[in-house]
C-alpha cells in the first residue's frame, strides 16, 4: 500500500511535465554558446526587487524544460517570478507568461521568439539548451532583453547588449549538505544521484562529496549519472542500487528527484535536496535543501530595464549574498550538533575559508 501511496503522488507531482506546449516539429537541440570567462555580479537581496512602473505592466516570459510544480529547476525560477509579481503590486503591475516541458530546443525556441513578438518586456530561456536559440532571437529583437542560465556570457564578444545571465554557485550548498549527510550516516555510505555531468548539478555534486569527505574521510560516496534530467524511473533505479549498496543517505539534482525520493521513503533513508524545497515528498526524511532563490536577480534585471539597461550584466546567486540558502526542515529532528556543524561550514563558505570545489 506505501508503495502504491508513493507512486501516485509522483504521478501527481509529474502530470504537469507531461503536457508540453505546441511547437515547431523537433530536430536535434543546438548547443550552448560557450561562456565568457568574465566575472559575475553577485545577485542582489531578494528585498531589492524593482517596483511596479507606472502605466503598462511590465510582461515577463519564461521558457522551462519541466514544469512550475517541479520541486526543482523551473519552480525555483517561477516561484521567484511569483514573489516579485506580489512585491511589485500584482497582476496589474507585473504579467507573467510560460511555457513548461520544454524538452525539444526547438519548440522552445519557437516560444521564445512568440514571446519577444508578442511584446515582452524580459524573456527568459531557463535553461543552458536554450542558450543558441536565446542568442538567435536576441539578435533579432534588440530592444527587447533576454535571460539565460545557468551562463555567463551575456553576448558581448558578439555586439549583443540585451541580453543577462545568471549563474547558481551550486558547490556551496552542495558541501553544506556534504557535511550533514557525513554526520547523519551512520554506515558511512552515501549516494548521489545527477542528471548530466554538466552545469551547477555538477558543482553541487562535487561540492556534496567534497563535504562528505572533508568531515569524513573514509566514507564511501556513490555517484550515478543517469544522463537525463527528467527521467523519474532512472532516478529511482539509481536509488535502488545505491540503497542495495549500503547507501543510507542520499541526495541528487534536477527534477528526476521525485523519482529518488519516492524510493529513499520506501526504504526509510534520508534525503537531502537542491534548487527548491523537497521537504513535501518525505518530510519525515528530507533533512535539509539548499534553495535557489532568483527573485534578487530577475528583480534587479527588471529595475536595470526600466532604467534602459536591457542587458550586459551576469549574476551569481551565493551564499553570501543570500541567493542560495539553507533550508531546514523543520519536521525533521536533526541534532544540535549536526545543525551546528553545518552552520559552522556555512560561515566558513561564506568568509571564503572553505573553497567547496578545492581538489574537484
Amino acid at each position: 500500500m506505501k508503495r502504491l501511496l508513493v507512486r501516485l503522488m509522483v504521478l501527481a507531482l509529474l502530470l504537469p511535465a507531461l503536457i508540453a506546449c505546441g511547437g515547431t516539429p523537433a530536430t536535434p537541440p543546438a548547443a550552448a554558446p560557450a561562456a565568457e570567462e568574465a566575472p559575475a555580479e553577485e545577485a542582489p537581496a531578494a528585498e531589492e526587487a524593482a517596483p511596479a512602473a507606472s502605466g503598462e505592466p511590465f510582461r515577463v516570459a519564461v521558457v522551462m524544460p519541466s514544469s512550475t510544480t517541479d520541486l526543482a529547476w523551473s519552480q525555483a525560477m517561477y516561484d521567484a517570478l511569483r514573489a516579485i509579481q506580489e512585491e511589485m503590486g500584482g497582476e496589474a503591475a507585473m504579467e507573467i507568461s510560460f511555457s513548461e516541458s520544454m524538452f525539444n530546443v526547438t519548440d522552445a525556441a519557437a516560444a521564445l521568439r512568440d514571446y519577444a513578438t508578442d511584446g515582452n518586456n524580459l524573456v527568459i530561456a531557463h535553461g543552458t539548451q536554450y542558450g543558441t536559440s536565446l542568442f538567435e532571437v536576441a539578435r533579432d529583437f534588440p530592444e527587447t532583453s533576454f535571460a539565460w542560465g545557468t551562463a555567463i556570457d551575456t553576448g558581448e564578444a558578439e555586439g549583443l547588449t540585451n541580453i543577462f545571465a545568471y549563474n547558481a554557485k551550486a558547490a556551496e550548498g552542495g558541501y553544506i549538505n556534504g557535511v550533514i549527510a557525513a554526520l547523519l550516516s551512520q554506515d558511512d555510505v552515501i549516494g548521489i544521484i545527477g542528471p548530466v555531468e554538466a552545469g551547477d548539478a555538477k558543482d553541487y555534486i562535487d561540492g556534496f562529496e567534497n563535504g562528505v569527505l572533508a568531515t569524513k574521510p573514509d566514507a564511501s560516496v556513490q555517484k550515478t549519472y543517469t544522463g537525463s534530467f527528467g527521467d523519474t524511473a532512472l532516478a529511482a533505479e539509481a536509488a535502488n542500487v545505491q540503497i542495495e549498496a549500503g547507501a543510507d543517505v542520499l541526495t541528487g539534482s534536477a527534477q528526476q528527484v521525485v523519482g529518488a525520493i519516492g524510493v529513499a521513503q520506501e526504504n526509510n533513508v534520508l534525503w537531502l535536496g537542491t534548487q527548491s524545497s523537497q521537504a513535501s515528498l518525505a518530510p519525515e526524511l528530507v533533512v535539509a535543501t539548499q534553495l535557489y532563490d532568483w527573485s534578487g536577480v530577475v528583480g534587479d534585471m527588471i529595475g536595470k530595464i526600466q532604467s534602459g539597461e536591457l542587458g550586459g550584466t551576469a549574476y551569481e546567486l551565493t551564499l553570501e549574498n543570500g541567493g542560495l540558502k539553507i533550508e531546514f526542515n523543520t519536521e525533521y529532528d536533526l541534532p544540535a550538533e549536526v545543525q551546528t556543524a553545518a552552520e559552522e561550514a556555512i560561515q566558513a563558505v561564506q568568509s571564503g575559508e572553505i573553497d567547496p570545489l578545492a581538489g574537484s
